[in-house]
């Protein structure tokens, strides 16, 4: 009989500490996804090198604007074509410069366990950036604050999901323009340890991160360790100006990555056909690409790029279209034809709510993304009113998607496959397997549990509450900033840190503007 109490409160602690993993909330991060899924590629070898063809082709026929200097003299040096501001590149030096840059990059976070990897199969997922209102905890659409940033960063810090604190994912309007990237940069850092972005807005605003991180990591460090990641839009049709190109030059002088990104407005500022606007873009991004490696040969880089669909009836930029599907397939296969790694933009839409419009645009754009192989996949958390919001909710909800698209794309695990198979003899007909060893064993990773989606019955659904996905978003992300834990940062790092930002705004003019000069 003893015995008997004994296995039953064994069974009954098995039970209980199941169930309290099953419940503990887990904030470690996922690792790098390695996708192994198929990948959709519409083009053939074929197409492939008419894409190529054509792109190369407008390099050298048609040419890119360089507004600036700096950058048209390192051409002229470089041997390019230069007549004005507009330079022909021909299509064997583009070829040779590309194929200095690595084919893949390793991102080192500040906690070792966190650091990355992109290029080939693996990728990242990247929170939004750069709107100028949010959602707040009470679904507020208002102006955002430092503190609200700093709320955004630490939700990104404790989504397993989210590889990256990203950098202003929203901007904080109560600091003057010229001050924010010092901020932005110092709220990144202190509030997750995962990897980041870095604020390209000038090329003054891009040294004054680099010399941040630099702080954080130590000089040497950068230059053998790419810490953090800038982005630099060009302005389609085929112009880069010296603001992009300045902050571009920074990054590749310290070794490390910008995304080199056309800002793509499909039937506005490329042809309105999908095929015409890839071949536009990819010459764009090679022109930036090429560039990278004429400032610091073998210096990491990123295919980039924002694609956007324009409405033919009232101007606004779609998300979610299959003309954007299409063309993500398409410059997957360009990005691997050139080996290098590629970002794309991820749960994209137009709707002003956490909305059914939200949630299919959302999930069409990751779907997609997904199979087109994307290695750096930004704006994975918070988009909605095409970029203008980042919501609160909407950033949870997208978490726990991306969560689920990288579960789907880590493809099938055959490991317990006979052992399953043993199961079906064991029960046989008629039978169920909820008391099976095997069940027991495997079912908390054996399907993936959404903590997001109500699966209840509508009578239980009525009991709780009858919360919608935004009020269970909210009340998720209010439960995770009340048990949040600020990670460990050297004492004299971040001193010497607070220290840098309070001598460079004594010397950077508080003002509304860009700082270009000091």
């Amino acid at each position: 009989m003893n015995e008997q109490v004994t296995q039953e409160a064994k069974r009954r602690g098995g039970r209980r500490e199941r169930r309290d993993i099953r419940t503990r909330p887990d904030h470690a991060m996922l690792p790098t996804l390695d996708i192994r899924l198929p990948l959709t590629e519409p083009m053939d070898e074929e197409q492939i090198a008419r894409i190529d063809a054509a792109s190369l082709d407008i390099l050298e026929e048609v040419g890119v604007v360089f507004r600036d200097d700096i950058a048209l003299e390192d051409w002229r040096r470089a041997g390019a074509d230069v007549r004005g501001e507009r330079v022909h590149l021909d299509r064997h030096m583009v070829k040779s410069l590309i194929s200095t840059i690595p084919s893949s990059i390793t991102l080192h976070a500040r906690n070792p366990e966190k650091t990355v990897a992109l290029g080939g199969r693996k990728s990242i997922f990247v929170p939004m950036t750069g709107a100028p209102y949010l959602r707040d905890l009470e679904d507020e659409r208002r102006a955002p604050t430092l503190d609200d940033l700093a709320t955004f960063h630490k939700l990104s810090h404790m989504l397993p999901a989210m590889h990256s604190s990203a950098h202003h994912i929203v901007e904080p309007m109560d600091h003057p323009v010229s001050h924010r990237h010092l901020r932005i940069t110092h709220s990144s850092m202190l509030h997750s340890d995962k990897v980041f972005m870095g604020m390209t807005t000038s090329g003054k605003n891009a040294e004054d991160v680099l010399d941040m991180c630099a702080i954080l990591f130590g000089e040497e460090y950068l230059e053998t360790h790419p810490v953090v990641v800038g982005n630099c839009n060009g302005n389609s049709p085929l112009v880069w100006d010296e603001t992009m190109l300045s902050a571009m030059r920074a990054f590749n002088r310290r070794n490390q990555p910008v995304l080199c990104s056309p800002f793509v407005l499909g039937g506005a500022n490329t042809p309105a056909s999908t095929v015409p606007t890839v071949a536009q873009l990819n010459a764009e991004a090679l022109s930036a690409l090429a560039y990278t490696q004429v400032v610091r040969p073998g210096c990491p880089a990123i295919y980039g790029h924002y694609l956007s669909t324009v409405s033919m009836q009232s101007g606004a930029p779609m998300a979610g279209t299959p003309e954007i599907s299409l063309m993500n397939f398409m410059i997957g296969q360009m990005a691997r034809h050139y080996g290098i790694p590629w970002r794309t933009s991820n749960t994209l839409g137009g709707a002003k709510t956490l909305d059914a419009q939200a949630g299919y645009e959302s999930a069409t754009t990751l779907m997609a993304v997904l199979l087109s192989g994307a290695n750096y996949i930004w704006h994975s958390a918070g988009w909605n009113e095409a970029g203008m919001h980042c919501s609160m909710a909407k950033f949870i909800v997208d978490a726990e998607q991306c969560a689920m698209g990288y579960r789907m794309a880590e493809g099938l695990n055959w490991d317990d496959f006979d052992e399953a198979l043993s199961a079906v003899r064991d029960i046989g007909p008629g039978g169920h397997y909820l008391g099976h060893p095997h069940t027991q064993e495997h079912f908390q990773r054996a399907f993936f549990m959404p903590k997001l989606f109500d699966n209840n019955s509508y009578e239980q659904w009525r009991a709780e509450g009858s919360q919608d996905v935004t009020a269970r978003a909210l009340a998720t992300a209010k439960s995770l900033l009340a048990s949040y834990e600020q990670p460990p940062i050297e004492t004299a790092a971040d001193e010497a840190l607070r220290d840098y930002i309070a001598r460079r705004e004594r010397e950077i003019p508080a003002m509304d503007a860009l700082n270009q000069e000091f």
